[in-house]
């Protein structure tokens, strides 16, 4: 029973000694191993993040070109023979926009362009353009 006892208190002794701390050794790989599995964890946060910054502006880019293809057919109404070309008209902040009218009678087509103007130059590049809308408007009615 003695001997039991003694193995017993033996093995406690060893573990209370084994757990008073890591060796530097130990520490170091760990660090190395941390340090190794960081890099592709950040660099994937960082994809994702511009990834998810090109998408809200190229969906903020689709909003803003719809409402101004809506402003202009609701205009062409009452004013189709009136020129709706823009350029570089800026629309909430950095976002510009560029309109094309063909000016044809009796079908004219309009196309809406818009984009964020990354470089802030003023002047919406053909890379920096987003979204492009296009759409034929028919006069309503005879003014005369």
């Amino acid at each position: 029973m003695h001997q039991i006892i003694l193995k017993i208190a033996a093995s406690k002794s060893q573990i209370a000694s084994r757990s008073r701390g890591f060796t530097l050794t130990e520490v170091v790989m760990a660090s190395a191993l941390l340090i190794v599995a960081m890099v592709p964890i950040l660099k994937g946060l960082t994809a994702a993040h511009i990834g998810t910054i090109n998408i809200e502006r190229k969906s903020r880019s689709l909003i803003l070109a719809q409402a101004k293809l809506d402003d202009i057919k609701a205009r062409s109404i009452y004013h189709y023979s009136s020129s709706f070309v823009e350029d570089n008209n800026s629309l909430e902040g950095s976002y510009l926009c560029n309109v094309a009218d063909s000016a044809a009678d009796p079908l004219r087509t309009i196309t809406v362009s818009v984009g964020f103007d990354a470089n802030g130059n003023g002047s919406l590049g053909s890379d920096e353009i987003d979204v492009t809308l296009s759409t034929q408007l028919a006069r309503r009615w005879n003014s005369g």
